[in-house]
């Protein structure tokens, strides 16, 4: 026989539960709007960055307010981009292969 006594946990042994906060602040609501924090790598061009720095004001909106700010910024890339054809540049020289002999 054994004359040794089994050992009970005291209670300075015991592990201690974590406390939960009761009020844990507002929890996350998964419907709110949440920026996408996708990065917007400026262009140099004043018009174009000024479109894609709109972009961010989608983060701030619900879904179905995403639509009227990327139809805003595709206008305005639009024109931007129209504006760039408009201005007056350099002539287009001949290309040696245009023979339009009938």
């Amino acid at each position: 026989m054994s004359d040794s006594v089994p050992e009970t946990p005291s209670p300075q042994d015991e592990v201690p539960e974590p406390e939960v906060p009761v009020d844990a602040g507002p929890a996350y609501d998964l419907a709110a709007p949440a920026p996408l924090n996708v990065p917007r790598t400026p262009t140099g061009n004043a018009d174009i960055d000024a479109q894609l720095d709109r972009l961010a004001d989608a983060d701030h909106l619900a879904t179905d307010g995403h639509v009227e700010v990327y139809e805003d910024v595709h206008r305005g890339l639009r024109d931007a981009l129209t504006a760039l054809d408009a201005r007056p540049g350099l002539p287009v020289p001949p290309t040696p292969y245009d023979d339009r002999r009938s």
